[in-house]
């Protein structure tokens, strides 16, 4: 039995050029047909790129001594985050190169693939999400009635209730500012549940696997924010209602037929940016949309809808996500503290009796 270690006869340049393309291709194929989104394939590509430029050499050829120096040198005052999806990035792409070209590495360079991330350089820790507390209930209605008021004297009424109305089914069902972005006017389900329902194409995947549908009820007046606007603004843009495709938030520019085209997520972020520097300047700023979701998902758990409908209604795929988006209300450790307290106190009562 011949030992995969033993030397051969190193390739030319050119092929292990060639044959290192044909790899990363592979590589970008493999992980499209897991179901990754493009997005994400592009960052881990972005990564490897990085690595690449760094070593000057096909990274096959990295050693754990190699990834001491970037990790330890070369990436030592980077983010925290990038450090973790570089060498993320790094140990799946040798986890690729182990299972699918092993054999053909060995036997065009001699050297058997071995990932260079172990247990003693591989960087420590993940990355936290940001801590955001949503502003209060009277400030956000205090915010809407400025912009609604607004509405009535604005150079732009229809651009500008385009807006309004993203912001506010922001604030009350958590739409993502691309999921809004995405929605059709046939994404408007009247017919379903009590109150209607959003059929969302364009939700955001589970690390990165694509877009995940969902249905989101028009609960917390979302019902009522649609149909004004469906039936007093819509027009103001386009006036073919039944046109497929026809975009449920529409803007000013149009395509070459005369058809209106969609909203990007810029306008929609500079007009909640515009509405908030003019009614609710202490939040200039601060307050963006995904601050937005955060506040729904807070009122809404203030008012008694359990953790899971949370859940289902943002389309967090695990539990812990919508855990972060409540943590300022919740009262684990004052309800332990009170509770405590009055342990405590029984017990002071019984030594005294």
């Amino acid at each position: 039995m011949r030992d995969l270690r033993e030397r051969r006869p190193p390739a030319s340049p050119e092929e292990i050029a060639e044959f290192e393309t044909d790899v990363l291709a592979g590589f970008v194929l493999a992980r499209a047909s897991a179901g990754l989104a493009d997005g994400t394939i592009s960052s881990d590509v972005g990564h490897l790129e990085q690595v690449r430029a760094w070593f000057g050499k096909p990274l096959w050829d990295m050693e754990p001594t190699d990834a001491d120096a970037y990790f330890g040198k070369a990436l030592r005052s980077a983010a925290k985050g990038t450090r973790l999806a570089r060498s993320q990035a790094l140990t799946t792409f040798f986890a690729f190169l182990e299972l699918r070209h092993q054999v053909e590495i060995h036997a065009l360079t001699g050297r058997v693939v071995h990932c260079p991330i172990d247990e003693m350089n591989k960087p420590r820790g993940r990355k936290q999400a940001a801590l955001r507390i949503p502003p209060t209930d009277q400030e956000v209605d205090t915010l809407f009635a400025g912009w609604r008021q607004e509405l009535v004297t604005c150079r732009k009424f229809a651009p500008t209730a385009r807006n309004f109305v993203a912001a506010k089914l922001m604030s009350q069902v958590g739409l993502r500012v691309n999921e809004a972005c995405g929605l059709d006017l046939d994404d408007v389900k009247w017919e379903l549940g009590r109150f209607g329902k959003l059929h969302v194409r364009a939700g955001k995947g589970a690390r990165g696997s694509g877009p995940r549908e969902r249905m989101v009820p028009l609960i917390n007046g979302a019902d009522r924010t649609l149909r004004w606007f469906i039936e007093d603004v819509w027009g103001h843009f386009d006036d073919d209602h039944l046109r497929p495709g026809a975009p449920l938030l529409p803007s000013e520019r149009r395509h070459a037929d005369g058809t209106c085209r969609r909203v990007g997520d810029d306008a929609l972020r500079a007009g909640l940016a515009q509405a908030t520097a003019a009614h609710l300047p202490g939040w200039t700023e601060k307050l963006t949309p995904h601050v937005m979701r955060h506040f729904c998902a807070s009122q809404l758990y203030l008012s008694g809808l359990d953790l899971v409908s949370i859940q289902e209604l943002l389309g967090h795929s695990w539990i812990a996500s919508t855990l972060n988006y409540v943590h300022v209300h919740r009262t684990r450790i004052e309800d332990a503290w009170v509770a405590g307290q009055k342990r405590a106190a029984g017990r002071l009562e019984g030594l005294l009796s």
